[in-house]
């Protein structure tokens, strides 16, 4: 019988379809995971932010990988609370974005205020390590995420927002 470290030992090779460099377990987005049985298996998952698109293609990956485990009933179940933060992402999460060239959330006590993503906020380029940066949209590629630019590299890039 399959038993739970050995599901979430498998959400480490499911990875986000908008950010591949990601797993699920980097994101944090795996909130629970009950083994009710030999053939059944809830997990619990919340998305980044509700509506995310990427959730359906997730949470077909989590079926997938657990009926190849034997698993002939699986329940995925999205909750929005507590809403998903980007204190969830893993540390090495966050240097795995850095390294795909997304800059990866600050610390919240620098930008999670009323004032957030003000563009005097200091984003820090994932190209070259700057801090000259400027906000060219409160959006980039995704919603999660806003669109930057450096001033010393003059490489555009994503910053993952900060919620």
């Amino acid at each position: 019988m399959v038993n739970e470290a050995t599901i979430w030992k498998l959400f480490e090779n499911i990875f986000d379809p908008e950010v591949p460099v990601l797993s699920i377990l980097d994101l944090g987005i795996v909130r629970e995971v009950h083994v009710k049985s030999k053939q059944e298996v809830e997990v619990v998952i919340t998305p980044t932010y509700s509506g995310c698109p990427a959730m359906d293609v997730i949470g077909m990956s989590i079926r997938m990988a657990l009926l190849q485990e034997g698993f002939t009933q699986v329940q995925v179940k999205q909750v929005l609370s507590p809403a998903w933060t980007t204190d969830w992402m893993s540390e090495s999460g966050k240097q795995k974005l850095k390294a795909y060239g997304i800059a990866p959330p600050n610390h919240k006590q620098l930008v999670c205020t009323p004032d957030a993503f003000q563009e005097e906020e200091a984003v820090q380029c994932p190209h070259c390590g700057s801090y000259h940066t400027q906000l060219v949209s409160r959006f980039g590629s995704t919603a999660c995420k806003a669109l930057y630019q450096c001033n010393d590299c003059q490489e555009p890039f994503d910053y993952f927002k900060c919620h």
